[in-house]
């Protein structure tokens, strides 16, 4: 049988794993495969010919539409990364009916439901395995693994910087602006890392993971983000006092009213397998009907462990070639016809408890005054936590967590606690998720 071809965009990181991964175990995927995979076409402006062993039997170009365009490519893998131009070549490769693997979760993200329905319409697949999660398996478990289950929701740990930044921060009392200095020269994090620290990336995953669960669009543009730059050393004290850690999750959850799609920082009990997930790796907690909770756990990021997941994909793409187009896995886990309209929440109908830091006067009927506009919002109070003052201060923190409330009526008792004379500082507000 003639050998599956492929087209490779990008010799970077993670291409350079991926081509690499072929060659060294090219036996035991073809055993896997049912034939042959062989890369031999592949589009880079720089790359490192020593790093690549074979690379010199494969022709290479700087015009990464002319693998696109190659007649001879089967597969085209696009790992250039970002959002142009990678949708104008994924596109250009179904046009020219080739199928597509693709470790872009920005792409998908935002432009996955005009990918899919071009994809759909010329019958070729497009596989993104490695779009969340590095080398995790988590797309082929939710959409494939965890079939029979109404998905209710997931809990993720999937940006490895933030995580890396937060477990430092943790286990060394060091503050943030340091632990990311750190984590850009270990090269964890871009010279930019907004992606990162401002929840951006892990937006991007949580799009493609609540749309497998949920079976809705892709809505990017619907998900809260934010970040984890306003994490301070003694919150994450505070949160060790009380029998919890930070640890910066996405969560999609689905509710009578619609679909929560949030990125933040948030505050899980310790005991909870996910909380002691530290370092750069990441974790996935999914919650099913029937099968119950299961975790997924594994490196996020990497050149090896990404090209694990994408070759995977190359494998599973090559198994599919002689398959009817209408009886392949479905890109989203259901039927293009079958996805739901169900909205997205908008966060402050978010039904969620809280932890919050407040800087207050050291002075009679503080703690009065801020229960009672608590309590006329309808918040109930599950602890509270009060410093003693040092010699000479007349400023204290006074940390509280809440039972569960609407994040609307939590906005307006915030806003009306802040304009309290006694409070002399924004109050720090950070969710709190049980997730059991």
């Amino acid at each position: 049988m003639e050998p599956v071809k492929v087209g490779l965009l990008g010799l970077g990181t993670v291409g350079g794993g991926t081509f690499n991964v072929l060659r060294r175990n090219a036996a035991e995927i073809s055993r896997r495969a049912g034939r042959d995979i062989r890369v031999v076409h592949a589009a880079a402006r720089q790359y490192d010919p020593a790093a690549l062993e074979g690379i010199d039997q494969v022709q290479v170009t700087d015009d990464a539409f002319e693998v696109v365009n190659n007649p001879e490519v089967d597969i085209v893998v696009e790992l250039i990364g970002g959002y142009s131009p990678a949708r104008e070549l994924v596109l250009q490769a179904i046009e020219n009916g080739k199928h597509v693997v693709t470790a872009n979760k920005a792409l998908i993200a935002l432009h996955g439901n005009e990918i899919f329905a071009a994809a759909q319409e010329k019958g070729v697949t497009v596989a993104f395995e490695a779009a969340v999660a590095g080398g995790i398996p988590i797309i082929k478990a939710v959409r494939e693994g965890l079939a029979a289950n109404h998905i209710e929701w997931i809990a993720g740990i999937i940006n490895g910087t933030g995580n890396f930044i937060l477990t430092e921060m943790r286990d060394k009392g060091r503050d943030f602006a340091e632990v990311l200095a750190e984590a850009q020269a270990l090269g964890y994090a871009e010279a930019d890392p907004t992606f990162d620290v401002e929840g951006i990336d892990a937006a991007h995953k949580l799009t493609i993971l609540a749309s497998l669960a949920f079976g809705i669009p892709l809505q990017f543009d619907a998900c809260y983000t934010e970040g984890i730059s306003k994490i301070e050393p003694q919150d994450v004290a505070y949160a060790e006092e009380l029998g919890y850690r930070i640890k910066h999750l996405g969560i999609t959850r689905k509710t009578g009213r619609g679909v929560e799609l949030r990125v933040h920082p948030t505050l899980i009990p310790e005991r909870r397998l996910i909380a002691n997930v530290d370092g750069v790796m990441n974790a996935v907690l999914v919650q099913g009907d029937a099968v119950g909770p299961t975790l997924y756990y594994g490196a996020g990021a990497g050149s090896l462990p990404t090209a694990s997941a994408v070759v995977a994909d190359i494998i599973d793409v090559t198994r599919t070639l002689t398959t009817d187009p209408g009886n392949r896995v479905p890109h989203l886990a259901f039927q293009p016809d079958e996805l739901s309209d169900l909205p997205v929440l908008e966060m402050a109908q978010v039904v969620t408890a809280y932890y919050l830091r407040l800087t207050v006067e050291d002075r009679p009927g503080v703690l009065a005054k801020l229960t009672g506009i608590l309590g006329d919002a309808g918040i109930s109070i599950e602890a509270i936590k009060q410093q003693e003052p040092g010699e000479g201060e007349t400023q204290v923190p006074l940390v509280m967590l809440t039972h569960t409330v609407e994040e609307g009526r939590m906005n307006d008792a915030i806003a009306a606690i802040e304009a309290l004379d006694v409070v002399t500082a924004p109050v720090m507000r950070i969710r709190v998720e049980q997730l059991q």
